[in-house]
């Protein structure tokens, strides 16, 4: 018996996979289900790697079991789970709890399934990672009580969980309005939404207001989310915020004043997830000043600087479900006419409408990202924790700009900040604006952590199934 049939011996088996697949997609949000349903019509084989148990990504998580007891009925659920039947029907090879932690030159791929690692060899990636919240260092945020906005939205939407005592929403951007909305109408009771979005967005939005009605049903959907919560709870204009307890939260101060809060969900903004993209050698990104965020660099069909390698949806720039699951698509077709299924011209034709559709599906992004701009780093006090894993503080950061430390993986041996569990996934963007604000510099002269393979953490007995 081999090492891996020992460490698998008595586990539930796991489905075999093929030795190479033409196209291996990363992630089953929108846009890995739109790119593996694409693919699939093409004639292409698709292995599709997905870390959660069932398709949807975050945006559409448990469209499934909720179409099955009749509860979907907004159109984002209804979009959901349409592209879940689609991609379920297209016949593309789906692994659910896989980690992807490894992607070697040439396509081959690893990942972890049950308790073991796995490759495949791949002619193509297509990288769907989605997004990922951007953190809001308050003081007070590590206590238990505190969490982010996205993680009770998944509570909601896998469990049925909704907010009760007092409960209180902070930050800025859609996605805190429609969580508020999607708790509201389950029955949750919240106290209040701290809103911390600066003053005058509107003033700075306006420019890009023309443009934006070219798809004005995300600003009427906006706009009536804001109204139904401002009917059911109080929102308070803040400048400063701080979560207080004993051992867990137990109070809020809003500009000083003190609210007592048994739960305090914080939120701004999401950034794309980049964690895999910044580990393939040679694959480049670029800073967004806007949203001051790296993301890969990309050509119109979703192509990286790393021949093969693919970036579709949210995690190469923030465009919502629907522009993600059309982007999906265009980097589908580009992969079928790389893969000589189709010819150029039938790429082009095909896409043409796709990419109109998309380009309507974005051009509200500059109105909201003038309304929502990213929180200023430089007012995060000092004494608050940015990396949770090793505990380093603001003030730690800025201690260390001031002895020459120039870069996020310069704080690793300054402060060992991203050098824990998460390998800076959840401080690496406040961390990098904590520097680029002590230094003075834009955002995109700061390096962001590095990060290497494996990305995710192994055990030896994954290790050890590989070798079988």
């Amino acid at each position: 018996m081999s090492v891996a049939d020992e460490w698998t011996a008595g586990r539930e088996a796991v489905a075999p996979v093929a030795e190479t697949v033409d196209l291996l997609v990363l992630g089953a949000g929108p846009a890995g289900m739109a790119a593996a349903t694409e693919a699939r019509a093409h004639g292409m084989r698709v292995l599709v790697l997905d870390e959660n148990g069932a398709p949807g990504g975050q945006v559409h998580r448990a469209v499934e079991a909720r179409l099955a007891k009749g509860a979907v009925s907004d159109g984002q659920d209804k979009d959901g789970a349409k592209l879940a039947a689609a991609f379920r029907a297209s016949g593309a090879q789906y692994r659910p709890g896989a980690t992807l932690w490894a992607v070697e030159p040439g396509g081959k791929v690893f990942w972890s399934e049950s308790g073991g690692a796995r490759s495949i060899q791949a002619e193509r990636l297509i990288l769907a990672a989605g997004a990922t919240e951007r953190p809001l260092p308050i003081p007070g945020w590590t206590l238990p009580g505190v969490m982010s906005v996205g993680a009770a939205q998944i509570a909601l939407k896998t469990a049925g969980l909704v907010p009760e005592g007092n409960v209180w929403l902070a930050g800025q951007g859609p996605l805190l309005w429609l969580y508020a909305v999607q708790a509201l109408a389950k029955g949750g009771k919240i106290a209040g939404i701290i809103d911390l979005s600066p003053p005058g967005g509107f003033s700075r939005a306006r420019p890009h207001l023309l443009r934006a009605l070219k798809a004005p049903e995300y600003l009427l959907r906006g706009l009536v989310w804001q109204q139904r919560v401002k009917r059911a709870t109080r929102v308070i204009q803040a400048r400063e915020l701080r979560a207080e307890g004993e051992g867990r939260l137990a109070r809020i101060l809003v500009d000083g004043v003190a609210h007592p809060a048994d739960l305090l969900l914080l939120h701004d903004g999401v950034v794309p997830n980049t964690q895999v993209t910044r580990a393939i050698a040679g694959l480049t990104h670029g800073w967004d000043p806007v949203q001051r965020c790296w993301r890969p660099a990309l050509d119109l069909w979703g192509n990286t600087a790393v021949p093969g390698v693919m970036v579709a949806g949210d995690s190469g720039g923030i465009g919502g479900a629907r522009a993600a699951a059309l982007s999906g698509r265009i980097a589908a077709l580009e992969a079928a006419r790389a893969l000589g299924r189709i010819t150029t011209d039938e790429r082009d034709g095909r896409a043409g409408p796709l990419r109109l559709l998309r380009d309507r599906q974005l051009a509200p992004r500059p109105f909201l990202d003038a309304m929502f701009p990213p929180l200023p780093e430089a007012a995060i006090p000092d004494e608050t924790i940015l990396c949770r894993c090793e505990e380093v503080t603001a003030g730690r950061v800025r201690q260390a700009v001031g002895l020459g430390c120039l870069g996020a993986n310069q704080t690793k041996a300054f402060t060992r900040a991203g050098m824990g569990p998460c390998q800076g996934r959840i401080c690496g963007p406040a961390v990098h604006g904590v520097i680029a604000a002590a230094r003075g510099v834009p955002g995109g002269e700061v390096d962001p952590f590095r990060t290497r393979f494996p990305t995710k953490p192994l055990t030896l007995g994954e290790l050890a199934a590989l070798a079988g």
